[in-house]
């Protein structure tokens, strides 16, 4: 979604400055701007930081002044995101925490460092990418997911909590949450990438182990996988959510454009996500019950999380 909002947003005639833990992904990304044609003079800038730390973030912001030569921005997107920590008992705190500091730390930094910039526009707007997620704890009864739920249910929170603070204290900044639904990204094989912490396309021993937590967290007896049908059902599993997603990433980042465009606060992404929203404020009270999910998976048509 970050690419697609960042082609879209050029394609407009805004300067960008882009942030990502993957220089080759950024490189891609530009390139595909620059071949589709930029206008004379915008600047599109690639800056490699890690959200959740925020000596990158406080840098980046550096970065952007110096290289845009400005003192404001107006637009910031705030949506940088992994999966992983679906258990607080079966995986490791490592992961769960690596999850929950991308998900939501890397929104609450990245909002402080570049506040100033915000402040000094005459007119600014903060996006900050929640999910369905953040309003529904849940990808199937038989598949936990704290870490990315808790983080998300906070992104949620905050930005609705700016609302107040921004009328008496900085009326001209504007506020949008964004929850999409199943969006077909390559979500699956990068979080796995930067929970083990490396950027090469195969699986190495740290992301095989995390896949066979995983799948004991769901209940499956993962020794009875060799390391060869562990790649093997990954690269399934991460093919199947970009082609059986209903919503495309390049749709889905028009969607929140127009969204931004209108001066929404909820910005609902996909058919999935406007259904879940629906079906959980009829029945709050059983939202987390295996016959909630079954008839939620029956009226979108399919879900990634079984």
């Amino acid at each position: 979604m970050g690419r697609e909002l960042v082609r879209q947003l050029a394609a407009e005639g805004c300067a960008i400055a882009m942030c990502d833990v993957s220089a080759r992904g950024m490189a891609e990304t530009k390139r595909l701007c620059e071949a589709a044609g930029l206008p004379q003079g915008l600047r599109v800038t690639t800056h490699v930081a890690d959200v959740s730390n925020e000596g990158d973030v406080l840098r980046f912001q550096g970065e952007v002044s110096a290289q845009h030569a400005t003192d404001r921005i107006h637009l910031l997107f705030n949506n940088a995101g992994i999966s992983g920590g679906g258990s607080m008992i079966v995986n490791e705190r490592a992961e769960w925490e690596r999850t929950f500091n991308i998900c939501w730390g890397g929104v609450y930094l990245t909002t402080r460092a570049f506040l100033p910039m915000l402040r000094a526009a005459d007119d600014a707007h903060i996006i900050n990418t929640s999910s369905m997620n953040g309003f529904w704890a849940s990808v199937g009864p038989e598949t936990p997911h704290t870490a990315y739920s808790a983080a998300k249910f906070a992104v949620k929170g905050f930005t609705e909590a700016l609302i107040a603070d921004f009328r008496m204290n900085a009326p001209h900044i504007k506020v949008s949450v964004v929850m999409p639904g199943h969006i077909g990204t390559g979500i699956r094989h990068n979080s796995l990438k930067l929970q083990a912490r490396s950027d090469a396309d195969g699986l190495n021993a740290a992301q095989i182990a995390q896949i066979r937590a995983r799948l004991a967290s769901m209940g499956q007896d993962a020794g009875t996988y060799s390391d060869a049908d562990i790649e093997k059902l990954h690269t399934e599993r991460a093919r199947r959510f970009v082609s059986d997603a209903p919503t495309s990433a390049a749709e889905a980042a028009k969607i929140i454009l127009d969204g931004v465009k209108a001066g929404r606060l909820r910005i609902l992404v996909g058919p999935d996500a406007h259904i879940i929203d629906r079906m959980g404020r009829d029945d709050p009270d059983h939202a987390y019950e295996p016959a909630f999910y079954e008839r939620f998976a029956r009226e979108a048509g399919r879900y990634p999380g079984r």
